[in-house]
């Protein structure tokens, strides 16, 4: 079955995510790195500059993987829970987690979370929002979709094809990071992500372009 087939629907999706993260955690931080140019622990620490986290306020980093963004809000005082539904994404943060960071990560669905609303000053991701508080601040880093054609017509052949060639070089599969550019080719852009967020009750929803628009930090209050 095709890729794009594979993920046409909600739920053909989440079973191909869940197992491409499964497989692809031990090599997570190395592809990081790769697709970044190695920007993204710099990214990161801008997510948490907009975020401004104060000693003591409650951290909820979905989608963890191995714990970086967690890491950058523990480092400035912040209380931390990292959660994603790969039990290795979690053994790997949990192996990275300095002692007395102040930090826990947990295995859990991000689609049912198991916090009581209200419980988190930040949370840096989607699907986590009723848990965040009034006033609370969401935060996101992710790949963005260009609007002008020629660009994304070029950006995701680029990702089709550094994908394919680290996939068989890492996995001997040509397939395993080509979920990027087809999920982009899914994805509504920046800018209307940040119109859904205001619609769902967020003020002052602002999204901010880096490597040239072709990844995007979100920014909005509830």
């Amino acid at each position: 079955m095709r890729l794009r087939d594979r993920i046409a629907t909600a739920d053909g999706k989440r079973r191909y995510v869940r197992a491409l993260f499964a497989t692809i955690a031990d090599r997570y931080d190395l592809i990081t790195i790769v697709l970044s140019y190695g920007q993204d622990r710099r990214w990161k620490r801008r997510l948490a500059d907009l975020a401004q986290p104060c000693r003591g306020e409650a951290v909820l980093d979905l989608a963890t993987g191995t714990g970086d963004i967690a890491f950058v809000f523990a480092s400035r005082g912040a209380r931390v829970v990292g959660l994603d539904i790969t039990s290795r994404m979690i053994e790997l943060a949990r192996a990275k987690t300095p002692a007395g960071s102040g930090t826990a990560f947990l295995v859990g669905d991000m689609l049912a979370l198991p916090f009581p609303a209200s419980s988190f000053d930040i949370v840096t991701t989607g699907y986590g929002l009723r848990v965040l508080k009034p006033g609370g601040r969401a935060v996101s880093l992710d790949f963005d979709r260009p609007s002008n054609r020629l660009v994304r017509t070029v950006y995701l052949w680029y990702l089709t094809l550094v994908g394919g060639v680290l996939g068989w070089v890492l996995h001997r599969d040509p397939d395993t990071y080509r979920y990027i550019p087809a999920s982009i080719r899914q994805y509504p852009g920046a800018g209307q992500v940040g119109r859904l967020m205001e619609t769902r009750g967020f003020s002052r929803a602002r999204h901010y372009r880096v490597l040239g628009g072709l990844m995007a930090i979100h920014h909005a209050v509830k």
